[in-house]
């Protein structure tokens, strides 16, 4: 098992796909992955969950936190030296640390809660609850998105994290992000530019 929960120090920009469930995160990162020909990183908890519902009929616990951080960033890392300048991560530490409190009552790992907070991207893109709800085998909460989103974005606001809000029709989220992505990485180049000069 992966024994850090640092990502690794790689010059890339790094964008999270972050907000409640079914609500078109997936979607969006495989598609801007597609546009940017980058990597994306898929949110591990889905694939660690469906294989425990599929062998115990069990829904998410508390001691699932540490499994799932573990791995999720170890695909991170792993991904990221397949990037060249863009990586798009499906979720990321701060959204598991989230959730977890969201159900169990704050009882995070410490180790967890540190490496969420100081691990670094670029950008979160907040996505808005007004996309239909897809039932499956672990998704359990129809009926509490609202509260769910308004969870997600006050931790971004309460831990300084840059974002944007993505609502509406899927076109208009991608153009959205496109739009503030392609800000980065040409703020990045104009950067490197600059000091290539000096």
């Amino acid at each position: 098992m992966e024994k850090t929960l640092k990502q690794a120090n790689r010059n890339i920009v790094k964008i999270v796909l972050f907000g409640p469930e079914s609500t078109g995160k997936t979607t969006l990162s495989k598609q801007l992955a597609r546009h940017y020909n980058t990597v994306w990183v898929p949110e591990y908890a889905r694939e660690y969950l469906q294989n425990k519902w599929n062998n115990t009929r069990k829904y998410c616990e508390s001691s699932d936190q540490l499994p799932i951080a573990y791995q999720q960033i170890k695909l991170e890392n792993e991904l990221a030296k397949k990037a060249d300048r863009l990586q798009i991560c499906d979720t990321d530490l701060l959204e598991t640390v989230v959730y977890f409190e969201n159900y169990y009552e704050k009882n995070i790992d410490s180790g967890l809660k540190k490496a969420a907070l100081e691990n670094n991207y670029d950008l979160y893109l907040l996505t808005y609850i007004d996309t239909p709800w897809e039932a499956d085998d672990i998704r359990e909460n129809p009926d509490q998105r609202k509260k769910m989103f308004d969870t997600f974005e006050q931790a971004l606001i309460k831990y300084n994290r840059p974002y944007i809000l993505l609502s509406g029709i899927k076109k208009n989220r991608f153009n959205l992000a496109v739009k503030e992505i392609d800000k980065i990485l040409n703020s990045k180049s104009n950067l490197q530019r600059y000091l290539a000069k000096k």
